[in-house]
């Protein structure tokens, strides 16, 4: 029972030498048993390497096994009884059911738990302890050396009730994957395949505590036990080094092995493999094994192809790079895929940049990764059915649930659906299951009839489920049956094979392989849940975390589809065999070595200061960088012909990256190496029609700058000449040549959108002035934002508009002056103005949350200030309220309103004034119109000019109109034109100021600003103030200096002014309803200064306007200063065209 080392380097042969002396010995005593153990993912393809080794091409007397297979194996043949093993999965489940149960006695983990991955890190935490076979007394005697350490000690007491709780839990029902190899140790001495057989461990870097333990119990039975091992042969292999040095974790494992020899009474052979290898022929991948991490190292001074090293700007360029080297080296060279693999140690980053770079240069590609499920369209069904019932069928996740695709609901009916859940609030499982009846702004009634029938289709799926799941404590079972239920009923498993089938026909064969293993793999979870957790009783929100945890297990592997494919792979991981050209990219700093990113519930902290306990545990992450570094070693050393290293210069989102340490090493070594960058020139990628696509883009974008390449040219006419290629070229074409189009839709459809007699608003004509696209979207084709249910900005006006006109309307009615009133009467209509509009208001959503409710009771705040400063506004002055809320429909012969367009065609204007102010004298009457804004609109001549502010001097028009067809023997001249900003302004507190004075500051915060009349008379009847010089009004935007002239500031107009603006306005919308009809919908928008029409307007992502296109531009409006603007109006008069046409 000798134990036998194989030693030799990296690639020297010891794995093909030991094969060869097993298939040898094999075929000599085929009444012998052999058994070669490899590390799991290893077992094929050793399987398959003997195979191809053996003579006879078959293995009968030859076993390949892991240590998890020979303990089933043996187990089977003893015929010993072993509880159920709980597989990772099971782990997780059991895990998050313990802590629930001890969340009281979890002092730190407690909360943490619920926390996504951190099962996941407790699971390999216990993992570890068993591993390393940790015990109740090793805990505790942790806890004892960890007594003054707080935090660390709440920790480890917190570890220890997970570790026993997840342990009781499973005592006499289950075992964990660790315990397994417990069992066989202690049933090998009855095993006949164990005794007297020839046992060989290849490939493996070093054991685990319990694999020794069943090593020890195995060796005595054994007739022989090989072991091959990695180690320089100028060195002495049973020497303990120290830790730094590159072969210390197989000096290491050599002497854990010879001491389990030395108990065993077995004797220790050696076999050295000293042969060139795989490096024969290849001096300078021999000289880079030789001394690569090595304390006494040559340097290769000659010029070489074998070992490369290649700087990028960043991941995706870097797998572009490696994608079109691999594909020119099986085209110059004659390599096939299979002789190449791509290694990192980011596979995050990289696996994604694989498969496109590779999908693109037409190489086939195997990624060695299992993927998580959470992104497939069924988990995520599962996730959202659960959050729907524990939300109580809130919007975001019946919608979430919806948006899956699983469920038999065409995507119009969900649109229109939820559109219907928005603009109503619908929210709760009782409301979904009521009978819809309200609808809301912009719905036409009859819509709710088929939104109803959309809604008892679903809800005759969803009920059933959300009955059985409702209840305050079911077992997993019944929820777990309840869930397969809902599953069957909608039919999920046709609907997944269906989408697999298409994935398949499309030749997505890793989305089809994933779509087909899913489905089963979550029956398994649900049969998992059942089998450990069954009879537990759990909440809903117990039973979403189960399954949580249980879904974060489920891993979808694939398994190679042929063996002719180019491996990509993690370089701890992925096990390569018979390589060829290795290409290692991301050697970046913090990727190589790997930082300690993951998680852990004990930090490398915690592991030093329990260094000193007596207890093992798993190595720090320092000490894993001298395993790291042996890796490193291992994985540089497998190709057997070129080795190419990558780094980037900055990451995916552009922050700079620097070079591991690794390049610099192998710099050293190769000083001769060049330093390979890529061509900034896109040419190089032109290796086939996929990937020359992108270089003949770049063309496009620069063919209206420069001459075409001749190369560019060619690929141009290549391109048109292939069928298969004409149509993705031809959208080249269009994209680089597109231009803004033409955007007249003719008079003919305008008349069919608009009419002959046009219906026009002050706003639509100001929105036309702003971008005639934007019109022609909002009123032509009617697009409409999407409705919801909540009070917006806009809303909040609305309120204040509607209470402040209930609020004249009452004064109206009493016939009690506004000024009549005291503060307190203010305050109490005020607020009652408000609960009156709020009652009334969008089906009671003001009540609907707190945020609402605040919301209210700063309207009634703002509705008090607002009628308290316009009560003290008409006490400064000589005006009296007329009219409020003046619509124009009630006055529709009015001639301001009703604009002649063209013999056929008209224009009929719509609106509403606010309020209109009057002072009557005996032969005249002055007007003051007032518009109720709530934002901060300011009146601007410039604006006024190029159509985009109309709206004040219509409404003066119209009511200038109005009063003198009602007092036909009176003169009516305007006094004044106003917009009142409705806000409740902060204003800063000064120490011993009266209540007097703070008023008048609040009161100049809130003066209304527009145009009043520079007429002194009419100014004194606006503010009687003004009738002294060096006065500011604190109502109308004008300051008396003190020689008694009108400040610069004040915004004050002659009546000449006046006429002029009330001319201009009509001409400028005659001209905008003339263009409206004439079907111009052009994409060009204003901008003047910072403003433009596409800051806030909500059709940018539909209209195309980008300046980068051809014949996109904004229509940029001349600044034109205040007494420009006058002359240019002065001069349409004379000349009868008052607009101008270059405006």
């Amino acid at each position: 029972m000798p134990l036998h080392f194989i030693f030799g380097a990296s690639g020297a042969g010891k794995s093909h030498y030991i094969y060869r002396k097993i298939i040898q010995e094999s075929m000599e005593h085929p009444e012998k048993q052999y058994l070669i153990l490899v590390p799991e993912q290893f077992t094929m393809q050793t399987q398959k390497e003997l195979v191809m080794m053996h003579p006879r091409n078959g293995i009968l007397n030859i076993d390949v096994l892991s240590f998890e297979r020979l303990a089933y194996r043996v187990l089977e043949e003893t015929g010993e009884s072993c509880a159920q093993v709980l597989e990772e999965t099971g782990k997780s489940l059991v895990l998050r059911k313990v802590s629930q149960e001890k969340k009281k006695d979890l002092k730190i983990l407690g909360e943490k738990m619920k926390k996504q991955g951190y099962i996941s890190q407790m699971k390999s935490m216990v993992s570890e302890l068993k591993q390393y076979e940790v015990t109740k007394e090793d805990m505790d005697t942790m806890l004892d050396y960890a007594s003054d350490k707080p935090e660390l000690y709440y920790k480890l007491k917190d570890v220890s009730v997970l570790y026993q709780g997840f342990f009781d839990y499973l005592e006499g029902k289950f075992i964990t994957q660790e315990e397994v190899l417990e069992v066989l140790g202690r049933v090998a001495g009855q095993s006949e395949k164990l005794s007297e057989s020839v046992m060989v461990l290849d490939g493996y870097t070093g054991f685990t505590p319990i694999q020794l333990q069943l090593l020890e119990q195995v060796l005595p039975l054994c007739e022989t036990m090989y072991v091959t091992v990695t180690m320089d042969k100028r060195l002495d292999a049973y020497r303990q080094g120290s830790p730094h040095h590159l072969f210390h974790l197989s000096r290491e494992t050599v002497s854990k092995l010879c001491k389990l020899a030395r108990a065993a009474g077995s004797q220790v052979e050696e076999t050295w493999v000293k042969g060139k290898g795989r490096f024969a022929g290849n001096e300078p991948m021999e000289f880079l094994e030789q001394n690569l991490f090595r304390f006494k190292k040559e340097i290769y001074t000659k010029e070489q192809q074998a070992v490369h090293i290649r700087e990028s700007r960043n991941p995706a360029q870097e797998m572009e790079e490696t994608a079109l080297f691999i594909r020119r080296l099986m085209r110059e060279e004659g390599y096939r895929c299979r002789d190449f693999a791509v290694i990192t140690g980011d596979m995050e980053t990289y696996a994604d940049h694989a498969a496109r770079a590779f999908l693109k240069f037409d190489i086939p590609c195997f990624i060695d990764q299992k993927k998580s499920v959470f992104m497939n369209p069924f988990v995520e069904f599962l996730r959202s059915a659960v959050d729907m019932l524990l939300e109580n069928y809130s919007y975001e996740s019946v919608f979430r649930l919806l948006r899956c695709g699983l469920l038999d609901l065409p995507g119009q009916d969900m649109d229109r659906l939820e559109n219907y859940v928005l603009g109503m609030g619908i929210r709760g499982f009782g409301k979904w299951q009521e009978e819809w009846v309200l609808h809301y702004r912009g719905e036409k009634p009859e819509e709710v009839v088929e939104i109803n029938k959309i809604r008892k289709q679903l809800m005759e799926t969803l009920t059933p489920f959300t009955e059985q799941m409702k209840t305050r404590k079911g077992t997993v079972l019944e929820r777990v049956s309840a869930f397969y239920g809902f599953i069957t009923t909608c039919d999920i498993q046709e609907k997944l094979d269906r989408s697999g089938k298409n994935f398949a026909s499309e030749n997505a064969m890793d989305k089809a392989k994933e779509y087909g293993q899913i489905y089963p793999m979550i029956m398994d979870l649900f049969d998992k849940m059942a089998e450990v957790l069954g009879e537990e009783k759990v909440s809903l929100r117990e039973f979403k975390e189960l399954l949580e945890a249980g879904l974060s297990e489920v891993k979808i592997g694939i398994i190679p589809p042929n063996s002719d494919q180019v491996l990509v792979g993690d370089m701890e991981r992925t096990r390569l065999k018979d390589i060829k050209v290795l290409f290692f990219v991301g050697v970046n700093d913090g990727k190589i070595p790997r930082e300690d990113t993951a998680g852990k519930i004990l930090s490398d902290l915690n592991r030093e200061d329990l260094k000193n306990s007596s207890v093992t545990l798993a190595p720090t992450y320092r000490e894993n960088l001298y395993t790291q570094r042996f890796y490193l070693y291992l994985n540089l050393t497998k190709p057997s012909d070129k080795l190419y290293l990558s780094y980037s210069r900055a990451d995916d989102g552009g922050e700079p990256m620097t070079q591991s340490f690794l390049i610099g090493a192998v710099q050293k070594l190769f000083p001769a190496l060049v330093l390979e960058r890529p061509s900034e020139d896109s040419a190089w990628k032109v290796e086939n029609p996929q990937s020359a696509l992108e270089y003949l883009a770049q063309g496009f974008k620069e063919i209206l700058d420069k001459e075409p390449s001749p190369l560019w040219k060619e690929l141009f006419s290549w391109y048109q000449k292939q069928e298969v290629w004409q149509q993705t070229v031809q959208n080249m074409v269009e994209g680089a040549f597109r231009v803004n189009p033409e955007d007249e839709i003719g008079r003919s459809v305008a008349k069919a959108l608009y009419g002959t007699t046009l219906e026009n608003s002050a706003t639509r004509l100001e929105l036309f002035a702003q971008c005639a696209c934007a019109h022609f979207l909002a009123y032509g084709l009617e697009l409409k934002e999407r409705a919801r249910y909540e009070f917006s900005p806009m809303d909040m006006g609305n309120v204040l508009h509607s209470g402040l006109e209930r609020f004249a309307k009452k004064m109206h009615e009493s016939g009690i002056p506004w000024t009549a009133l005291d503060e307190e009467q203010i305050e109490e209509m005020g607020e009652a103005c408000v609960e009156e509009v709020v009652s009334y208001y969008g089906n009671t959503i003001l009540k609907s949350s707190a945020r609402n409710e605040y919301m209210v009771s700063r309207v009634k705040r703002m509705m008090k200030r607002t009628i308290w400063a316009l009560t003290s506004q008409m006490e400064q002055g000589a005006f009296t309220p007329s009219r409020f809320e003046v619509s124009f429909a009630m006055a529709d012969s009015l001639e301001s309103i009703n604009i002649t367009l063209s013999e056929e065609e008209k224009m009929k204007l719509l609106g509403r004034i606010d309020r209109v102010d009057t002072c009557v004298e005996e032969d005249k009457i002055l007007v003051k119109v007032i518009d109720y804004k709530s934002g901060n609109t300011s009146f601007d001549l410039l604006a006024l000019y190029h159509g985009l502010q109309l709206q004040l001097v219509l409404y003066m028009n119209a009511a200038l109109e109005l009063e003198q067809r009602n007092n036909p023997d009176k003169k009516v001249e305007p006094a004044g034109i106003f917009y009142y900003n409705i806000k409740d302004p902060v204003v800063e507190k000064v120490e011993e100021e009266d209540p007097e004075a703070l008023n008048r500051r609040i009161l100049k915060e809130l003066r209304m600003n527009g145009l009043a009349s520079s007429d002194r008379g009419v100014l004194e009847k606006l503010d009687v103030n003004l009738r002294e010089n060096g006065v500011a009004s604190l109502s109308v935007p004008v300051t008396i200096n003190k020689d008694g002239s009108l400040s610069r500031n004040s915004s004050a107009v002659s009546p000449e002014q006046f006429h002029l603006i009330s001319n201009y306005v009509n001409q400028k919308m005659r001209e905008i309803g003339r263009r409206i009809l004439a079907g111009e919908a052009e994409t060009l928008p204003y901008e003047m200064g910072k403003r433009n029409a596409c800051q806030y307007c909500p059709y940018k992502g539909a209209c195309g306007f980008d300046e980068k296109v051809a014949g996109y531009r904004y229509r940029r409006l001349n600044p034109l200063k205040p007494e420009e603007i006058w002359n240019k109006m002065k001069d349409g008069e004379k000349s009868g065209d008052p607009v101008d046409k270059e405006v």
